[in-house]
């Protein structure tokens, strides 16, 4: 079997789930508790936000808990929304955004908010120039993704960061939910940055786990309201052992992270020189340094995306079509929507998506499956 859906989710790293045994099996109690059974569990959800602040290289008081990167991105918006409407009701985002974040906003402007949507080019990247003309008095939000889910585009998020140096009362939101352990740390934390989202699954974590990093300082109107936990900014009891899990899988994530990001890559071109050969397929990811090393963009022309995907799983390999959220609606990728391809040729797009555990003798497999299948599609095409 061969997994390449890892923008998905990945599968749950060995030490992780260890770590949620242990964790589950000696520390139960619940943090909020006063007995020494909740102490313990206190200790390590402490324990944990501490490890996680250190690898991401911000305070402990900065990191908050959550469910996930939906959750995340519904809190800075909603929260952002609720804390400045006071201040303005304008909102930034792109146009290439995940659902959590352009449905979220879509919902904010049915409640009288403003929201401009950057329009990007054929490689899916906002011109930092755009968001600039589209800042006005009464912007109190910019969200920018790190890197494009469905086909790897990095955001120029130091550039945006320049130009939101000026304007220090508004927040800038990055969801970098495909964007940790691939490289780009540095600019995710750009010390403009206020507000970033992770989410655990994606890195090899349990699901139902997320990060929020919330720059102190920052104020967010909570949306879970309740217990008072997570500083009263997210209110209910802490999944302790999911989240030492997440932070094992983390620390996981983040050690030899370049050599890992270098062997991804390599995998990625090995692809994208063989698959771009075939006069039948339409290349949507790059080989430049603007495109993240772990996912892979592409379309047979004539093939609906679905009927690929189901192709490859007869040889065993797991890919999607461009979006896990959005795979089994069967629509057009919102990315190369966006991008103005062809809704023919964007129907036909699927997505390879990679980790550190895969190998160059998986990518071999998978380019003999795919010569095998798209000669098939040929006869039949023909």
């Amino acid at each position: 079997m061969i997994y390449f859906d890892n923008s998905a989710t990945t599968k749950i790293a060995p030490g992780a789930l260890q770590t949620y045994q242990a964790v589950s099996e000696q520390f139960f109690g619940n943090p909020s508790s006063l007995h020494v059974i909740g102490e313990k569990a206190f200790h390590i959800l402490e324990q944990s936000r501490q490890q996680i602040a250190d690898l991401l290289g911000v305070d402990h008081n900065e990191i908050f808990f959550t469910s996930g990167g939906t959750e995340g991105d519904n809190w800075v918006l909603k929260g952002t929304a609720i804390e400045k409407r006071a201040f303005g009701k304008h909102l930034i985002t792109t146009s290439v955004e995940h659902p959590a974040i352009i449905k979220s906003m879509q919902q904010l402007e049915k409640l009288g908010f403003d929201v401009t949507y950057l329009p990007v080019d054929q490689f899916g990247r906002i011109d930092p120039a755009d968001l600039k003309a589209a800042l006005r008095p009464d912007t109190i939000l910019v969200s920018i993704m790190a890197i494009n889910n469905e086909i790897g585009t990095c955001q120029p998020l130091e550039a945006v960061a320049d130009i939101l140096k000026d304007y220090p009362n508004i927040h800038f939101h990055v969801d970098a939910v495909q964007g940790i352990g691939k490289g780009i740390q540095e600019a995710i934390f750009n010390e403009r940055v206020d507000f970033v989202t992770l989410s655990g699954h994606k890195f090899h974590g349990p699901r139902g786990t997320g990060i929020l990093y919330k720059k102190r300082g920052r104020h967010l109107a909570p949306l879970l309201t309740g217990g008072g936990q997570e500083h009263d900014l997210r209110s209910g009891t802490e999944n302790v052992p999911a989240i030492a899990a997440m932070t094992k899988a983390l620390r996981l994530l983040l050690t030899d992270e370049t050599e890992k990001v270098h062997r991804q890559a390599a995998i990625r071109e090995r692809l994208f020189n063989h698959i771009s050969q075939s006069d039948k397929t339409v290349m949507f990811s790059q080989l430049t340094p603007d495109f993240a090393p772990h996912i892979l963009c592409f379309a047979i022309k004539g093939v609906r995306g679905e009927t690929t995907v189901h192709a490859f799983e007869e040889y065993e390999i797991y890919i999607s079509t461009t979006s896990a959220c959005s795979s089994k609606k069967g629509t057009e990728s919102s990315t190369l929507k966006a991008m103005h391809v062809n809704e023919k040729i964007a129907t036909s797009a699927i997505r390879v998506s990679l980790d550190e555990y895969n190998t160059l003798e998986e990518a071999d497999a998978f380019i003999k499956a795919f010569d095998q299948i798209n000669e098939r599609f040929k006869k039949i095409n023909s």
